[in-house]
């Protein structure tokens, strides 16, 4: 539920993000280093708000997420109306960065801690399955919603309609929300526990080969799925024909929604197809590249909306299999503290790829930054296959032994 309400807050501004921001004066090169000030500030804040979530708790950490964001999605929406200059953009993109980096590796921790406290003993794949569904229902009324609200009331209403949601859930959370399974630990300062996180990150994660090699094949895929999902918003206008039916932009994040959903319900199915998580990582992420290198060559608005429905389907029956295997790697003490740490990878790729990106539109088109996407995403796919040749246990399900091919 508390990912339901998260996720709805946060996708109703998906379908017209970009928009929003070219409407404010930017261009792309602007508007896509803005959202790159937001994964670098996801960069910046992974090690503090982790160290929150370990030592104040998971709950505390959620609901600083949802109450930082509700602030800074104001800012946002205030600088819209003023045409604010690029650097109040950039800032107000680290602080919305620091709102989602409470939410990054304490709800996931928080979610496996329960399950096991309340001694649940089945696969982690079919929960993380089951929560993308619920997120998919959220994102699919955000976006859809989203993009019609923008085009009733005007771009700035998804804006107002995501701190109201964000408030609310803040009161869910407070009141139902509990940390199961972990105890905080607030006996050490600040840096010690920076210090702790460091050693853990590299003793757990660079130090561990299969950790480190699904960690950088995120920071190729981590920039190009943003960008791609907000380039798809102009584009689609484009192939459409009319700059200003914002409903169709969020009519195809709805379409992203719709696709999670069934791709949450379509993983557990493919999985058995698959001897090991790896091997429907990989097959997963080769079919994204090949459509992400498509919608740099079709130029038919329905027959794109098609290639997002494959693009989201496979990004989300990958999703559940690479969060069971990553968390079967590492220990739930260090749980928290290494899902930040691999979402500051997937981070770091964003803050990198999307001014670049976002430039190659500028001079060459959205096609040309596509077939650029694919190419940069397209060199994860050697990191993954080295972490499948480790062959940890975590790679093989409970009735799989590790020995099997």
């Amino acid at each position: 539920m508390l990912g339901f309400g998260n996720t709805l807050a946060a996708s109703l501004i998906w379908g017209v993000n970009t928009i929003f921001l070219l409407d404010a004066g930017l261009n792309n090169f602007e508007a896509f280093a803005a959202n790159a000030f937001f994964t670098a500030g996801m960069v910046l804040f992974e090690v503090p708000t982790g160290i929150v979530a370990d030592s104040w708790g998971r709950r505390a950490s959620y609901l600083l997420g949802t109450i930082t964001l509700a602030v800074t999605t104001g800012l946002y929406l205030w600088l819209w109306v003023i045409e604010g200059p690029f650097w109040a953009w950039a800032v107000s993109s680290v602080l919305l960065g620091l709102g989602f980096t409470f939410f990054s590796g304490a709800t996931e921790a928080w979610l496996v801690d329960a399950l096991r406290a309340t001694g649940y003993q089945g696969e982690l794949d079919s929960v993380f399955a089951r929560a993308q569904v619920f997120m998919g229902g959220g994102m699919l009324l955000g976006a859809g919603g989203g993009g019609y609200l923008a085009q009733w009331l005007g771009l700035g209403a998804p804006y107002v309609a995501r701190a109201a949601v964000l408030v609310v859930v803040f009161v869910v959370a407070a009141v139902l929300m509990r940390d199961l399974g972990f105890t905080p630990d607030r006996s050490q300062g600040f840096a010690t526990e920076v210090r702790r996180i460091a050693g853990d990150s590299a003793r757990y994660g660079l130090r561990a080969r299969p950790v480190r090699w699904l960690m950088i094949a995120s920071v190729c895929t981590g920039g190009v799925g943003i960008y791609v999902g907000y380039a798809l918003q102009p584009h689609l206008l484009n192939l459409w024909g009319d700059d200003t039916a914002y409903g169709v932009a969020g009519l195809g994040a709805a379409v992203m929604a719709a696709a999670q959903i069934g791709g949450g319900l379509l993983g557990p199915r493919l999985r058995p197809l698959f001897h090991r998580r790896t091997g429907m990582i990989l097959a997963m992420s080769v079919v994204g590249v090949i459509v992400v290198a498509l919608f740099a060559v079709i130029q038919v608005f329905w027959v794109a909306l098609l290639l997002i429905v494959v693009w989201a389907l496979s990004s989300a029956a990958l999703m559940p299999v690479r969060q069971a295997y990553l968390n079967g790697m590492i220990p739930s003490r260090q749980r928290a503290t290494l899902l930040s740490f691999d979402s500051l990878m997937s981070s770091t790729g964003g803050a990198i790829a999307q001014p670049g990106l976002g430039r190659s539109a500028d001079v060459w088109g959205y096609p040309a930054s596509f077939g650029i996407s694919a190419v940069v995403s397209a060199l994860a796919l050697p990191f993954i296959w080295l972490s499948r040749r480790s062959r940890d246990r975590a790679d093989f399900t409970a009735s799989e032994p590790a020995a099997v091919g």
